[in-house]
């Protein structure tokens, strides 16, 4: 049985340190990809964002920077609040947003007692997701025939 967790909330996407614009955002999680966090930004727009990372990467961001690369998080105060910045990085631009500590803590507790850290291989169905990998595909046939001709065919024929 796959499990959904799921939490809208408005995050800030921060343009200068004065000026931050609210951006409608929901954090999925699903035990049928136990090792990764859904962002979508822009929910219930036409043109949604999203993002995809490591369950683990965000968890230790709650609490130490980490991340390097594309994604970063790390924890801060702002105007006395806690929240926890999200770097990100695209050949389509850079984003920095805050979210509210409070809130993707309690998310990501949920998504712990849904799958316990650890224990995410259990969830994964290796075999199935192997088997779909390897299946042929209908251009396969062309290669059941020998496109080349062999070395071994007389000439003339």
């Amino acid at each position: 049985m796959n499990t959904v967790v799921e939490r809208e909330l408005e995050l800030t996407l921060v343009l200068s340190p004065e000026r931050g614009i609210p951006v409608p955002a929901r954090l999925s999680y699903r035990s049928d990809d136990p090792y990764a966090v859904h962002v979508t930004f822009h929910i219930g727009s036409e043109c949604p964002v999203n993002w995809t990372f490591s369950r683990e990467l965000l968890v230790e961001g709650v609490f130490r920077p980490c991340g390097q690369g594309d994604v970063r998080i790390w924890p801060t105060k702002v105007d006395g609040r806690s929240v926890v910045c999200m770097a990100l990085s695209s050949p389509d631009g850079d984003a920095l947003l805050e979210a509210p500590a409070a809130p993707v803590s309690a998310w990501l507790e949920r998504t712990l007692r849904a799958v316990a850290p650890g224990s995410e291989g259990r969830f994964l169905s290796i075999d199935d997701e192997l088997s779909e990998l390897l299946a042929p595909a209908g251009s396969d046939d062309l290669w059941a025939r020998d496109p080349w001709p062999s070395d071994e065919t007389p000439e003339g024929a």
